[in-house]
């Protein structure tokens, strides 16, 4: 089964939305991160979590199987892209990334709901657990032994190679974590 990936603005998305009944918008964050904010009528299935079988008895659950387009939604877009990129081929439909996700919908004044969650983004959770981590290493390693420096050396290549391939093991680790996951 072929299906295409096409990119959409939140512009063309919400003229899109209004027109159209029945669309089905899947959001690819964490838990923690839909609980705090969402777009209405979203289906919440993780990145982390995302599989075929998953999305398909979703889909079938919520009961929006004639949708003729699965959107994807995140925080800025590139979450989307992964799962466009996981999910290929194999949906039937096309996969629509909403360009910019959750937060160029804030910026264009899309209303979104609130939550009950008072969970950080998982963007702010990887910025503090690195920073911790070269924090430790280095107060450590002046402190006591040298050797920790390497744990902030460590965690600077791993920023370094996050950086470069957009891919970040700390975050994927972190979006596995209890507070992470949903009820």
């Amino acid at each position: 089964m072929s299906n295409t990936i096409s990119n959409i603005t939140v512009a063309e998305f919400i003229s899109t939305s209004t027109s159209v009944k029945d669309h089905l918008v899947v959001d690819v964050r964490t838990y923690a991160e839909v609980d705090n904010e969402y777009y209405d009528g979203s289906i919440n299935l993780p990145l982390q979590e995302l599989s075929i079988d998953k999305l398909t008895e979703l889909i079938e659950d919520s009961n929006k199987h004639s949708c003729d387009f699965i959107y994807l939604l995140c925080g800025s877009g590139i979450r989307a892209q992964k799962a466009a990129e996981q999910l290929a081929g194999n949906m039937g439909k096309p996969l629509v990334i909403i360009e910019g996700g959750i937060n160029a919908m804030r910026e264009a004044g899309v209303s979104l709901k609130k939550g009950e969650g008072k969970m950080i983004s998982l963007e702010r959770q990887v910025r503090i657990a690195a920073g911790t981590l070269v924090l430790v290493g280095a107060v450590v390693g002046y402190s006591f032994n040298p050797g920790f420096y390497a744990l902030s050396a460590f965690v600077g290549a791993g920023l370094v190679f996050a950086g470069i391939t957009d891919t970040c093991a700390m975050g994927m680790a972190l979006a596995r974590m209890p507070w992470n996951r949903g009820r």
